[in-house]
Order: C-alpha cells, then structure tokens, then sequence
C-alpha cells in the first residue's frame, strides 16, 4: 500500500487536473471553452489548472486565431499520458485492496 500511496502523482491529485487529463486522452485536442464547459469550472480555475499542468509538461497548448477571435486548444502530453496512467494504475490497486484484511 504504501508503494501505491508512493505512486500517485501529486499533480493529478486535484479533480479538475485529473479530470482535464482523462478527457485529453479521449480527443486529439480541445479548446479551453470546450473544457470549460466539460468541467464546469470558471475561466480563473480552469486557467490556473491547465497552466500547473503545463508546467509539469502534462499538457501543451497551441494558441491560434479563428475568425480573429483567440482559441487556445489543449493537448495532452507523451509525458502526460503516461503519469496520468501510473497514477490510475496506483489509484486502482489501492481501490482493489479497500475492504480487505490487512497482512502487513
């Protein structure tokens, strides 16, 4: 258990990240209104998120002009792939030993 603990990713830890990684792995890129309206969070915590993630080199964004109006799309990461998957993989060992007697 403890190895688990150990395993999760402290920048996944926060739903929104979380969630921001999970739909990013379902389409190529989304736009921030789109994320937005998938999270339903503000632009203020939806910003702060997706810029901590790209911090962390979780996520990318490309920042274009369509129809002379900004879109920033977002993209998740190799990197982030795959720190999103060690943290699900800990995540579901530890929900598969929730009830169990202990043996350590």
């Amino acid at each position: 258990m403890k190895k688990d603990i150990a395993s999760l990713d402290r920048v996944l830890e926060h739903r929104v990240r979380l969630a921001i990684c999970v739909l990013l792995t379902r389409y190529d890129r989304l736009s921030f209104s789109r994320l937005k309206g998938l999270t339903d969070e503000t632009d203020g915590n939806l910003g702060a998120n997706l810029h901590k993630l790209e911090d962390e080199g979780l996520v990318e964004v490309e920042k274009k002009f369509e129809d002379r109006r900004p879109v920033s799309w977002y993209a998740i990461t190799p990197k982030g792939r795959k720190t999103l998957k060690a943290h699900l993989d800990a995540l579901a060992r530890m929900i598969a030993q929730a009830g169990r007697p202990a043996t350590d």
